[in-house]
């Protein structure tokens, strides 16, 4: 099956999307995105095309009758089952690191010891992990270094205090050994993981196991790659593989949404108003200039200063009853700003409600000089996630431009992945 990836390597995330030939998407997939931004792309495209095996199983298994009705059950059991051996895999990956990395004159004469604490530690880390993919249960992240830096740190306490040995001595080893492992993409091929997913599954017979071997026997050939984002001129891709991220935001979003003529993109680090015409082609485009000033790591610095996690600022501004009026979204100076606030009395709800409204009137300011807000307007990027901003985006969009049919898709932080995939495309099969 010939296959059109599109990455888009931002400054927080790595997004990869997989199409058909026939502008169908596959899969995608995210990572974080690392120094080495080699090891992202390779990552995020390796997490797409198992979004794609994925849905060549649901193909396969829609035309079995056995299976009708239960199919979503099968593949979200293959998949957490996939998680867990490609997790402990990579478990095993961080714990030889972890051995090979005890040397030094601070381990002097104590090598032996930090080793058994080291096994002890993973031993009770890989019994856990079943727990973290037992049916029904909500990890809170899927990233490998999320996953694992807090069950270390809750066995590795308890496992350095039964050896009598100072905690800090394996998590200096840890911290240095997680960053190899994470700048290298999971070992081993992705069939073989699977396999071993469909043994471990709790659906199995004749039924569900011969189509998902057959499409796991459909070759998947990276016909065209097209690369974009932030930080784009670091991909491993030749010049006309990587395209502008203002053009493939433009052609994601209108293939999202095909009656899209402004798109609004609030990234990690960038802000982009994009007028398209009715093919997806970029008309116009401005972006904020120079700093990252009401962006994603805005939040995400206002989220550290709370001590909060990033994904409960708009739950918490939804609660406010009234604004409180913020003077700059300078990340610079946010942290005093909002200290000076919580020291007036004001609450925490009322504070983030008034820097949600600050950062859609920026972004509403860049929307302006890109020639305002046209029927349809989409909306995408990682705060389009955030449900505060989007509250105050819909209201001040009617305020100043009236009715407007406003899209949001769920999967819109994929969008300049999706333009990437659309150009590799056009450029084999056009």
């Amino acid at each position: 099956m010939r296959c059109f990836i599109g990455i888009d390597l931002g400054s927080t995330t790595t997004k990869a999307v997989v199409m058909d030939e026939n502008l169908q998407i596959l899969g995608r997939g995210i990572t974080n995105s690392r120094s080495n931004y080699d090891t992202a792309a390779a990552v995020s495209k390796q997490e797409a095309l198992i979004d794609t095996r994925l849905t060549l199983f649901r193909r396969a298994l829609g035309g079995v009758p056995e299976v009708a009705g239960k199919v979503d059950d099968i593949l979200s059991d293959l998949e957490r089952n996939f998680r867990h051996v490609q997790f402990l895999e990579q478990l095993e990956d961080l714990q030889q690191t972890c051995i090979a990395n005890i040397k030094g004159p601070r381990f002097a004469g104590r090598e032996k010891t930090v080793i058994e604490a080291l096994e002890g530690t993973f031993s009770r880390l890989r019994d856990s992990s079943a727990k973290q993919y037992a049916p029904g249960v909500k990890r809170k992240s899927d990233f490998f270094r999320d996953l694992a830096g807090a069950e270390f740190m809750s066995h590795g306490e308890a496992v350095c205090k039964e050896a009598g040995l100072g905690f800090d001595l394996i998590l200096n080893v840890y911290d240095k050994s997680i960053i190899e492992v994470e700048n290298r993409p999971p070992s081993g091929d992705m069939e073989g993981k699977f396999v071993r997913a469909l043994e471990k599954g709790t659906m199995t017979g004749s039924s569900i196991l011969a189509p998902v071997q057959s499409a796991l026997a459909i070759p998947l050939e990276e016909t065209y790659v097209v690369g974009t984002g932030y930080g784009r001129v670091r991909l491993p891709f030749p010049k006309e593989h990587i395209r502008s991220e203002i053009l493939c935001h433009g052609l994601g979003a209108h293939m999202m949404y095909p009656e899209t003529r402004t798109v609004l993109d609030i990234g990690g680090q960038d802000t982009k108003g994009i007028q398209v015409d009715p093919v997806g082609i970029v008309e116009n485009f401005q972006m904020n200039d120079r700093c990252a000033a009401g962006c994603g790591r805005y939040l995400g610095y206002i989220a550290d200063e709370m001590n909060m996690g990033l994904h409960e600022l708009g739950p918490l501004a939804m609660k406010s009853n009234k604004q409180v009026r913020i003077n700059s979204t300078c990340t610079v100076f946010a942290g005093a700003e909002l200290r000076d606030r919580l020291a007036l009395g004001e609450k925490r709800e009322d504070i983030l409600a008034g820097l949600h409204r600050a950062i859609i009137l920026r972004a509403m300011s860049i929307l302006s000089r890109a020639g305002g807000v046209k029927d349809q307007f989409t909306f995408t990027g990682g705060v389009a996630k955030n449900e505060a901003a989007v509250r105050e985006l819909r209201k001040l969009i009617k305020e100043n431009y009236g009715d407007v049919t406003i899209n949001i898709d769920p999967d819109s932080i994929y969008t300049g992945a999706l333009g990437g995939a659309t150009f590799a495309v056009r450029a084999v099969v056009n």
